[in-house]
């Protein structure tokens, strides 16, 4: 047993042996990072602390937990809720390693617009993705003329916890997704294209988090949701914690551990930003990944969408058919929006590990067991780190 092994176990003992409500914690009853008392940055959150902060945003997933083996999902995001294939909205990409499939990838980058939900799903399943959004988009009123959509898919390879190859997700699947979106709080952890993720060796998962600036600087919000799959070394608001814990990139083969996987990045925010500008607000994102200590490896796909929900921006059918005058933030006045969603970006990362909880599941015939970040060992890393 490595030390890190027994410092769980002892936790685990502990726990059980004080009937601490820790040693049986779900994704609902475990923290967030500022329920932890951290908080990080130096900007306010939104009042759910969530991507849908962003007025008009709406999130909706489907868990798909079935048998020993089936640990996966959808999670989509809707931009706002009129006609988003009449009404696109402008949007940016940034790749910062480009091992992933994102479907829809080559269009934004060519015209700056999404024009669909963005779904996120696990790797094998973006074409049953891009099904689900295209029967969506298709039969809504109005759409009886379209011949081309572009669907936003994105994706992490939930394999180490999901019978990946079993290809469980279906179209209808992505349909429910979004039609049961919602613009309330974002359930994060093991939940939706969240339920068979590991990050850092601990399980990952969806998290949210979101910013809001002051008048001074423009009034406007951030959000920010992710799909955590990837590794490196963990650190928590400044503080080390993968590296105590023994769960990290580069360590001696001792658990074998990996830093390849993926991430995505889904940011919203209502600046009237240009297409251009949403591209440079999703380059800042990795700012935030970085704080958490990710080793953007060979083998992951780290991508981050940003697009705007303000009407001003908005490409509507009159302003896509004629010479017109839309809102565009300047850009001496873009680095507040920077630090939000690096802020947002950390932050939401680390509400994944820290929401999701221990999954189990049984991949090519072996039990496999994903232990989730322990809150009390977490707790007194924190402390110990102020």
């Amino acid at each position: 047993m490595t030390r890190s092994h027994a410092l769980l176990a002892a936790l685990a003992l502990a726990a059980t042996l004080t009937g601490s409500p820790i040693a049986a914690q779900t994704g609902e009853t475990r923290p967030t990072i500022r329920d932890l008392g951290r908080t990080p940055g130096v900007l306010s959150p939104g009042p759910l602390n969530a991507i849908t902060d962003v007025a008009g945003v709406r999130v909706g997933q489907v868990t798909l937990r079935r048998g020993d083996s089936i640990r996966t999902g959808v999670t989509a995001v809707l931009p706002h809720g009129g006609d988003l294939f009449r009404d696109k909205v402008p949007a940016g990409l940034s790749v910062a390693n480009g091992f992933g499939k994102l479907a829809g990838a080559t269009q934004i980058r060519e015209l700056g617009e999404i024009e669909t939900p963005i779904v996120l799903t696990n790797t094998l399943s973006v074409a049953r993705g891009v099904d689900g959004v295209l029967d969506w988009t298709l039969k809504q009123p109005g759409h009886e003329d379209i011949r081309s959509v572009n669907a936003v898919v994105g994706e992490t390879n939930d394999g180490g916890l999901n019978d990946i190859r079993a290809r469980v997700v279906t179209a209808a699947d992505v349909v429910r997704a979004i039609e049961t979106a919602t613009s309330g709080p974002v359930e994060q952890g093991a939940v939706g294209a969240g339920t068979g993720t590991i990050a850092f060796g601990f399980k990952g998962g969806i998290g949210t988090s979101s910013r809001q600036l002051p008048d001074s600087l423009g009034g406007f919000t951030v959000g920010v949701l992710v799909q955590s799959n990837f590794g490196g070394v963990l650190s928590m608001d400044g503080t080390p914690v993968g590296v105590p814990l023994g769960r990290y990139f580069l360590r001696q083969e001792v658990e074998a551990e990996r830093a390849d996987g993926s991430i995505m990045i889904v940011i919203a925010t209502d600046a009237p930003l240009s297409d251009r500008n949403l591209e440079r607000l999703a380059d800042r994102a990795f700012a935030g990944l970085a704080r958490t200590g990710a080793a953007f490896s060979n083998g992951s796909g780290d991508y981050a969408v940003a697009f705007s929900t303000a009407e001003g921006v908005r490409r509507t059918p009159e302003r896509r058919a004629d010479v017109t005058t839309v809102a565009d933030w300047p850009n001496d006045r873009m680095s507040p929006l920077f630090v939000a969603v690096a802020e947002a970006t950390e932050e939401a990362i680390l509400n994944s590990l820290l929401k999701a909880e221990t999954t189990t599941s049984v991949i090519d015939g072996k039990p496999v067991t994903v232990e989730a970040l322990d809150v009390e060992a977490v707790k007194g890393l924190l402390a110990a780190g102020r």
